[in-house]
């Protein structure tokens, strides 16, 4: 028998294999008496054909937990799982950790010796969770990223997007010459400005160890070296974190957002810092509404000196007459 004579028997015999093996599944999925389609019945553990209502098969095994819930509450008491992987943390949170209580499972307290064996036992377990340089880097770093967004009251999805992009840096060397914190802030800013819940650079600096001029210069080379795709911040993202710090209504936060649209149909907004023309929008909106916030008040909430704010007043004052004229 010839090589391709071989070849061509053996094709057939495969072909004819999942062609009886598709005709089994099939029959599987239908109903032996009618030829209906099968549905399961997850309450009760039966698998029944949903034309003429045949239990196919009974006492079926539920794969779900043992226990009911009525509320989260109760949800998070019962479920015996472990927390969800994250970005945040340099193992992802897989690796165990010792509790720091010196008390046995029945809640006794543990005899000195016991005390210094766990003691022991920490120290190795911290060890072996950062074995190598890049992980006590990452640690490092992460640690950073969550100090400095708890200090600027940044959601979590902000931590993991920074947590993620820091990683990246890190995985494409992008760290050698750069310091730990500095690459760290710039991946927190990034994220905060992805997220859009931006926050100015100032802020940034306010909270980080490394100056504003080395942020600056750090958040352009990851941007530009990783291709993140971050627009140009919307002022009228600030709005609402400002008009929160100042007490204002919701009728100022709306008419805050009114002057800075008119402000981007005229043009007035390119070229400038969207935390300027947030403040002057939020300085404005509080005048034009009877709540009474003075400059210093705006400026202290807003990082912006008032010279900023009063000349990003009278330009949004200006287009909004612009828009109303015949």
């Amino acid at each position: 028998m010839t090589d391709s004579v071989r070849r061509y028997t053996g094709e057939r015999t495969r072909q004819r294999d999942e062609d009886e093996s598709e005709e089994e599944a099939d029959e599987t999925l239908r109903c032996p008496e009618c030829g209906g389609q099968l549905a399961s019945d997850t309450e009760h553990g039966e698998t029944v054909c949903a034309d003429c209502g045949l239990v196919v098969s009974e006492d079926g095994i539920d794969r779900g937990p043992e226990w009911r819930a009525f509320n989260s509450t109760e949800k998070d008491q019962k479920s015996r799982v472990g927390a969800p992987t994250t970005n945040m943390m340099h193992d992802k949170g897989l690796s165990t950790n010792i509790g720091w209580q010196n008390k046995d499972a029945y809640g006794n307290s543990l005899s000195s010796r016991q005390r210094e064996k766990m003691q022991r036992l920490r120290t190795w377990n911290e060890r072996f969770r950062t074995r190598d340089s890049k992980e006590r880097n990452l640690k490092q770093a992460l640690g950073e990223i969550d100090r400095m967004a708890s200090a600027l009251g940044l959601p979590e999805n902000v931590r993991e997007t920074a947590s993620v992009i820091y990683r990246r840096a890190l995985g494409e060397d992008l760290l050698p010459g750069r310091s730990i914190e500095g690459v760290s802030t710039a991946s927190l800013y990034a994220a905060a400005r992805q997220a859009g819940t931006p926050r100015s650079l100032d802020e940034i600096t306010s909270v980080s160890r490394v100056e504003k001029d080395e942020i600056a210069r750090t958040y352009r080379y990851v941007v530009r070296e990783l291709k993140l795709e971050i627009q140009p911040a919307d002022p009228e993202s600030y709005v609402p974190r400002f008009a929160s710090d100042l007490d204002l209504s919701d009728e100022a936060e709306r008419r805050a957002r009114r002057l800075l649209k008119n402000a981007k149909e005229q043009g007035v907004h390119s070229g400038k810092s969207p935390v300027g023309l947030a403040a002057a929008a939020v300085y404005a909106a509080s005048l034009l509404t009877n709540e009474k916030v003075t400059q210093s008040e705006v400026s202290d909430v807003a990082n912006i000196s008032e010279v900023t704010i009063r000349n990003r007043y009278h330009e949004l004052l200006e287009a909004e007459e612009q828009v109303h004229l015949p």
